[in-house]
C-alpha cells in the first residue's frame, strides 16, 4: 500500500479545485459569449454578384451573440448555418439611406454590416427592429481597433456605390461614420485608413455565394401573351423561372421548354405554406363580404380562410346551422401563432401546427374547439386577374393605332378622359393630354418610373402615345369612376364597415407610396376610382407637379386643393408624405360624410385662417369617435406630429378589429 502525505494530498487537491475552477470560469466565459444578444427573421441581399435581382434577396435567421453574428435558413437548430461573421472583423455597422429606391423585397428598412472586404445588407421588418440590431451591433463591436472613419451610406448595386458613384468595391467611403451614432457617447477618433492591400480569403464559415434554388411557381390565372418575347401562362400549371432581374417582369419556362416573359404577379412559388394556391384561401374579403358569400352558400362547414383586418394576420370565416330550428350563423376565428421559435399556426390552442395549411388539414376532419369541422371550402367564384406594370416586358410606348376610341367617362385638369381598348381587348381609360396643359416632358421621363409603381390599390399606368399629338395617357379602366360621385351617387347605401374600408384600401395603396417615397400631392376623393366590386385604388398619383396652371399651382386661386392641404403646403409648398397623411384625413371624412365639401361654406382664404389657428372639420355622424380619432391625427399642425401610412393602417385594422 502506498502512503500519501498530507500535503502532498492537499496539494493535489488545490491543484485539482484550480483546474476545475478554471475550466468552470473558462465555460462560463464561453457561456456568455455564446448568449445570443437578438435574434429575428431578416432579409439578406446577395453581395457577391455584380447585378442583383429579388431573387438575390433571401430570408434568413440573424442570430447575434458578443462574438458571431450567424445566419441559417430555416431552424437554426438543424444546423443549416449559412454564413457568419466574426464581431471582431465588423468595422462598421449603420443603417443604409434608400433615398426612393424600390426595394424589391417586404422588409423596407435595410442596415450594413461593412467587414473584412465585404458588405452585408440586411433588410429589417420595420424602423424599430433596424434600430435594435444597428443599436446592438455597435454595442458589441465597440472596442474594435479597425473602425472605420467614413463609410457609404448608400447601397453597392450593379458595380457602383449609389451614394457617390465610386466604382472601387474597396473605395473609401464618403460619409463620416459615428460608432456611438445610436448609443450617447462620444464618437471614437477618426481611425487611419491602412495601406491598401489583397483582401484575405474569408474563413471558411465566412459569407459565401449562394446557390440560385430552382424556383417552380404555379399560374394563378391566365395571361395570353402580346409580345414574340412573352411566355403564355394556363392557371394551374407550373412554370420553371430561369430570371428575375425585372420585379415585375420573370422569364419563365413551361413544361414544353418554351421560354419568356411573364408577369409576376399571376404566378405564385410551389411551396405547401403559401396560401395562394389553395382554394380556400381569399385574399382581401373583409367580414361583411364573407358573411355573405358563406350565408349565400348555406352549406354546414362552409369556409374561408381570408386576410384579417388587422396586418400580416389571417381569419377562419365558418358557417353553421343550429339544431331544428333552421337558423344559422357565422363563426370567424383568428389564426393565432405560438411565441416560441419556431412558430406554430393553432385556431385552438391544444392543437398547433407549423404551417396554416396543415392546421386547415386537420380540421377538416375534427372541429376540435370550433363550432363544427372545415367541410367546404368557399371562394368568389372567380378571382379578377391582377394589374401588369404595362402590358409585357419593358413596354412603355403605345401605338395609338392600337387604341380603340370609345365613349367619354370624365375630364380632369389635363382633358377628356374615355373609355378605350387596346388591341380590341384589353379594356382601359385613354386620357387625351390637351395642348398645353402639362409639361410633357418632364412628365414622358417620370412615366417609366411610374409605371414601375405597381400595387392592387394603385390605378396601374399601363404606358404613354408620345410620338404624336395628343399624347395619351393609358391606364387601368375602373367601372364606377371617381371615389366622390360613387359615394354622392350611392348616398345612404354604406354601412360604416364598407366606409372604412374605402379608407383602408387608400391607405394601402398610399403605404406602398410613401414606402417608395412618392409623393401624391392631390389626395382626395375626386383621384381615387372604384372598380365592379366597390375596390377602391388611388389614382393621378404625383401628376400635380406637371400641371400648366396658374391657379390650380397658386394657393390664391379657387383650383388650388387648400381644403385638403396642411399649413406647411399652402403657407409655404413643402410637399411630403405627411403633407399626403393630412389630405388622407380629408378623404376620410369626405368618406364618411359620402361626398360633402370640407369647409363647403368657408372660401379659401377662411380656411387658411381657420386652420392656422387649429380649427379643425368636424366629426361626420356617421364617424364614430375613435374613427374621428384617426382624422384629427392626421391633422396635427406639424409634420412630425402626424402618423405615417404605416401606423395609420393599423389603426384602422385594430378599429376594423373590434368588430372582426
Amino acid at each position: 500500500m502506498q502512503n500519501h502525505s498530507p500535503r502532498r494530498k492537499n496539494g493535489n487537491l488545490r491543484l485539482q479545485d484550480s483546474i476545475f475552477n478554471g475550466w468552470r470560469s473558462s465555460r462560463k466565459e464561453a457561456k456568455m459569449n455564446s448568449e445570443i444578444i437578438i435574434e429575428e427573421n431578416l432579409i439578406k441581399r446577395s453581395q457577391q454578384k455584380k447585378r442583383t435581382s429579388p431573387l438575390n434577396y433571401k430570408e434568413r435567421f440573424f442570430v447575434l451573440t458578443n462574438t458571431k453574428l450567424t445566419y441559417y435558413e430555416g431552424r437554426p437548430e438543424k444546423k443549416s448555418k449559412k454564413g457568419s461573421v466574426d464581431v471582431t472583423k465588423i468595422k462598421c455597422v449603420e443603417i443604409v439611406k434608400n433615398d426612393g429606391g424600390i426595394i424589391p423585397c417586404q422588409n423596407k428598412y435595410p442596415f450594413q454590416v461593412v467587414y473584412d472586404s465585404s458588405t452585408l445588407y440586411i433588410f429589417a421588418p420595420n424602423a424599430d427592429s433596424r434600430y435594435q440590431w444597428v443599436k446592438n451591433i455597435k454595442e458589441v463591436i465597440k472596442n474594435n481597433n479597425n473602425i472605420l472613419a467614413k463609410y457609404h451610406p448608400q447601397v453597392w448595386t450593379e458595380g457602383i456605390y449609389q451614394c457617390c458613384r465610386q466604382t472601387d468595391k474597396l473605395a473609401p467611403g464618403c460619409e463620416e461614420y459615428n460608432l456611438f451614432g445610436d448609443i450617447t457617447r462620444k464618437p471614437l477618433p477618426p481611425t487611419p485608413q491602412p495601406k491598401p492591400r489583397p483582401p484575405p480569403p474569408p474563413p471558411p464559415d465566412e459569407e459565401e455565394e449562394e446557390e440560385e434554388e430552382e424556383v417552380v411557381v404555379i399560374a394563378l390565372f391566365d395571361f395570353i401573351a402580346t409580345e414574340s418575347h412573352d411566355l403564355k401562362l394556363v392557371t394551374g400549371e407550373e412554370y420553371t423561372i430561369l430570371e428575375k432581374n425585372d420585379l415585375h417582369w420573370w422569364k419563365a419556362r413551361d413544361k414544353y421548354g418554351m421560354e419568356g416573359y411573364i408577369p409576376s404577379n399571376y404566378v405564385t412559388e410551389k411551396k405547401s405554406n403559401n396560401l395562394d394556391q389553395y382554394e380556400w384561401y381569399c385574399r382581401n374579403i373583409i367580414r361583411s363580404k364573407a358573411e355573405q358569400l358563406l350565408k349565400n352558400e348555406d352549406k354546414e362547414g362552409g369556409f374561408m380562410v381570408r386576410d384579417s383586418s388587422q396586418m400580416g394576420m389571417y381569419t377562419v370565416s365558418l358557417y353553421t346551422k343550429f339544431k331544428g330550428d333552421g337558423s344559422s350563423a357565422v363563426r370567424h376565428y383568428h389564426i393565432k401563432e405560438t411565441s416560441t421559435f419556431p412558430k406554430q399556426h393553432y385556431l385552438a390552442e391544444k392543437h398547433t401546427f407549423p404551417s396554416i395549411p396543415e392546421m386547415i388539414e386537420y380540421h377538416k376532419h375534427n372541429a376540435a374547439g370550433l363550432v363544427t369541422r372545415l367541410r367546404y371550402p368557399v371562394c368568389p367564384k372567380k378571382k379578377a386577374a391582377p394589374t401588369t406594370a404595362g402590358f409585357s416586358y419593358d413596354k412603355w410606348e403605345i401605338n395609338p393605332s392600337e387604341l380603340t376610341f370609345m365613349k367619354e367617362v370624365g375630364s380632369g385638369l389635363f382633358g377628356v378622359v374615355r373609355l378605350g381598348k387596346w388591341r380590341a381587348q384589353y379594356k382601359v381609360a385613354i386620357k387625351a393630354i390637351r395642348e398645353g396643359a402639362m409639361h410633357e416632358e418632364d412628365f414622358i421621363e417620370e412615366a417609366k418610373v411610374m409605371m414601375r409603381l405597381t400595387h392592387p390599390k394603385l390605378v396601374q399606368l399601363y404606358g404613354v402615345c408620345t410620338k404624336s399629338r395628343p399624347l395619351y395617357i393609358v391606364t387601368e379602366f375602373m367601372d364606377h369612376g371617381c371615389l366622390l360621385n360613387y359615394l354622392r351617387q350611392r348616398h345612404g347605401q354604406f354601412h360604416k364597415d364598407i366606409l372604412l374600408n374605402m379608407c383602408l384600401d387608400v391607405c394601402d395603396g398610399m403605404h406602398y407610396l410613401e414606402e417608395n417615397s412618392f409623393i401624391h400631392r392631390d389626395l382626395a376623393a375626386r383621384n381615387c376610382l372604384v372598380n365592379e366590386s366597390g375596390e377602391v385604388k388611388v389614382s393621378d398619383f404625383g401628376m400635380a407637379r406637371y400641371v400648366i396652371d396658374n391657379q390650380y399651382t397658386s394657393s390664391s386661386g379657387a383650383k388650388f386643393p387648400v381644403k385638403w392641404s396642411p399649413p406647411e403646403v399652402f403657407n409655404y409648398s413643402r410637399f411630403s408624405s405627411k403633407s399626403d397623411v393630412w389630405s388622407f384625413g380629408v378623404l376620410m371624412w369626405e368618406v364618411f360624410t359620402e361626398g360633402k365639401m370640407p369647409f363647403e361654406n368657408n372660401t379659401n382664404l377662411e380656411v387658411v385662417t381657420r386652420v392656422t389657428h387649429g380649427q379643425r372639420l368636424y366629426r361626420p355622424k356617421l364617424a364614430d369617435n375613435s374613427v374621428y380619432q384617426i382624422m384629427m391625427s392626421c391633422w396635427h399642425e406639424k409634420p412630425e406630429g402626424r402618423p405615417t401610412f404605416g401606423d395609420l393602417l393599423q389603426m384602422i385594422g385594430q378599429v376594423l378589429e373590434s368588430g372582426d
